[in-house]
């Protein structure tokens, strides 16, 4: 790019963003030796060119979505360098409260929608935010930035692939510094170069001189330009280096050689440009100088900042978990309209979806023929296929997508077409979803729900049959929803998609047939609300999902011999009704839990340990789970019936304590 083609104040501003960006990560490595920044940091020091050339052609509006080597990005688009150094310090006027760190920094008012310690983890996570743009109808553009390293990563194919399929205005940026952690590019990467890859999904590879500043910023414009215009998403390659280690822990071996980092280092960016700036007249070496000085004692006055700010407290930690749930008042479930379950699911998402706009669902055939259970049937139809999203086959990207979109400001349904392809989602879930609003100091709303099938009983065998409530009971930041009723679950899923937190909803296969009173008004169910589905004062029944309906047919029987059986069905696992539970085990003296999934590990020994630590001095009996066998599920139909527990098998349970 000409260089004459530019106003001073732009080369100016280029300028002293790569100089900020360098010597605030110089100034972090001095404060990690010296034990004020904790943990790690990932210097960006000989990349600057990429973050400044590239943010410099967005708008304020635009997004970014960084990685675990960040800082540059996170300056160039405008981060405060003391709130920056707080953060890497762990203070609470840290961008993240302290609760992020060097790996995660970010900031939603700059629309810098996370960084990531996980290898290409944001790039489903920008691609959504360029699905919430364009459904927005706005022109707003995202550069999702990765590493050479995390080019192999699955998700970096799924995510051009989808965003190529959807034209989404997005920006796909590697910065390839030659090196994933220790292993050289040439070594890992097959194919010409990783530009070259745009070809196979249909979009421009532009590969570029990442050490300046001039080319990134002109190549990156093009793109944005493209992006705004409605023409989809460009892949572009910066080829660069980095000047230090992996991170400022990683105490390795030597794995480069000095001429090569002296070859490099001979290309550095900011003497790059200064020297331009110079033969071209255009910024003077005074006003250089004094650019120099400036940088210095705002990084100053930074290290000041941070080192007297406060560290964050307990309460603030623990409240930046989970958003908080929407108070509401369940109804009465009686109404004379009998519905079935996956009628009752179909409800509650038209009507959420016409009294929301945000609203939208998006998965494995949910639209043309709505969805292989049938319960996005018809919503294509009422609400077209913007809002009605079919996927590619890509679980853990369009589930990243949902993450990006819901940061956004949309609110996603994700349908799961089998619950057990959940283990292919399961980063965006635990690590980005449950964690994001956490890592971002308790701001962030992550509106996302993700829904579909599990359970077995319908000789689907061990990939298509597995209850996994516990894998989500286990992660904190994510709320998991589990009905057994058409009326609860319309009100739940109503109530899901309301909240402002991941939630996981869990729907049992062999219930979506059943039918029940559904009253026809849109209705909700407050979360961590359990229902007593059979008063009893006998014994108290803890059942899940389809081991309610038989936990109630097995109370009806031991009735006829003068046993009186409480039946309660959490409904929402997290956060769980615990006085419900504790409130029955304290008037019936004994406790049988019922769930479908394997007993080692379930959620029936997490209710067994809250009641043996609240209430083991009114228990008159030993605590009793049923569950599965702890067996993958089989396919032979009585080997299945064997494997799952039965109306006996919780009758016995109960007998046996008398």
């Amino acid at each position: 790019m000409d260089i004459m083609n530019l106003s001073g104040n732009v080369l100016e501003g280029l300028y002293t963003t790569m100089v900020r960006i360098r010597r605030f990560d110089e100034k972090v490595a001095e404060l990690f030796n010296a034990g004020l920044v904790k943990g790690t940091a990932h210097s960006y020091v000989g990349q600057e060119a990429v973050a400044a050339g590239a943010c410099a052609a967005l708008r304020d509006d635009d997004y970014v979505v960084g990685n675990h080597r960040s800082h540059g990005h996170c300056i160039a688009k405008g981060a405060s360098v003391d709130r920056m150094m707080a953060e890497l310090m762990g203070r609470e006027t840290g961008y993240c409260r302290g609760l992020g760190g060097s790996m995660h920094i970010a900031s939603l008012d700059l629309n810098i929608l996370g960084c990531n310690g996980i290898v290409a983890a944001g790039l489903p996570i920008g691609t959504g935010a360029g699905l919430a743009a364009k459904m927005r109808g706005t022109d707003r553009v995202t550069i999702a930035f990765f590493g050479d390293g995390g080019a192999n990563q699955g998700v970096v194919h799924e995510a051009l692939n989808l965003a190529a399929v959807w034209k989404l205005p997005i920006i796909f940026l590697c910065e390839n510094n030659q090196y994933a952690l220790s292993t050289s590019f040439n070594r890992t990467t097959a194919g010409e170069s990783i530009a070259a890859r745009g070809a196979g999904y249909g979009v421009p590879g532009v590969r570029v001189d990442g050490n300046d500043v001039l080319a990134v910023y002109e190549a990156v414009r093009a793109a944005v330009g493209r992006a705004r215009a409605g023409e989809g998403p460009t892949l572009i390659e910066a080829v660069t280096y980095r000047w230090g280690g992996h991170s400022m822990r990683a105490n390795l071996p030597d794995y480069r050689t000095k001429e090569e980092e002296r070859v490099w280092m001979e290309r550095d960016p900011i003497a790059r440009l200064a020297q331009r700036l110079l033969d071209a007249k255009t910024v003077p070496s005074l006003r250089l100088k004094e650019i120099q000085e400036a940088v210095e004692l705002e990084l100053d006055r930074a290290v000041r900042f941070a080192t007297e700010s406060p560290e964050p407290t307990v309460e603030l930690m623990e409240a930046s978990v989970y958003a908080p749930h929407a108070e509401v008042s369940e109804p009465s479930p009686k109404a004379d309209r009998q519905i079935s379950f996956a009628e009752a699911l179909n409800e509650a998402l038209r009507q959420e979806m016409a009294r929301d706009e945000r609203v939208f669902v998006m998965g494995e055939d949910v639209g043309l023929i709505g969805g292989i259970f049938g319960v996005t049937r018809g919503l294509r139809e009422l609400f077209g296929d913007a809002r009605v999203r079919d996927t590619p086959i890509s679980e853990a990207t369009f589930l990243g997508v949902g993450v990006g979109a819901a940061v956004t400001g949309l609110r996603p349904v994700v349908e799961v077409q089998i619950f057990d392809f959940v283990g292919l989602m399961m980063d965006q879930i635990v690590n980005q979803a449950a964690k994001l609003r956490y890592m971002l100091g308790g701001r962030p709303t992550v509106p996302l729900v993700i829904r579909g099938p599990q359970g077995g009983g319908i000789r689907l065998a061990a990939q298509h049959s597995q209850s996994l409530e516990a894998w989500f009971v286990h992660i904190p930041g994510l709320v998991v929803v589990a009905p057994s009723t058409p009326f609860d679950a319309k009100g739940l899923l109503t109530s899901a998609v309301r909240d402002d937190n991941p939630v996981v909803f869990l729907e049992h296969k062999v219930l979506y047939a059943q039918k029940g009173a559904v009253p026809e008004d849109p209705y909700a169910i407050p979360l961590g609300k359990a229902d007593i589905k059979r008063a009893g004062r006998d014994v108290t029944v803890v059942a899940t999902q389809v081991m309610v309906h038989r936990a109630l047919a097995a109370a009806a029987d031991l009735e006829q011999d003068g046993i009186s059986v409480e039946v309660i069905d959490p409904r929402t696992l997290v956060p769980l009704d615990e006085a419900a539970i504790l409130g029955s085990v304290r008037k019936t003296g004994r406790l049988v839990i019922a769930h479908e999934a394997c007993k080692r590990g379930g959620f029936g020994a997490e209710v067994a340990a809250l009641v043996g630590e609240h209430a083991i001095d009114g228990l008159d009996a030993p605590i009793v789970r049923v569950a599965a066998r702890n067996v993958p599920m089989p396919y032979n139909d009585s080997l299945e019936r064997a494997t799952i527990p039965t109306q006996q098998d919780i009758v016995a349970a109960i007998r046996g304590m008398f």
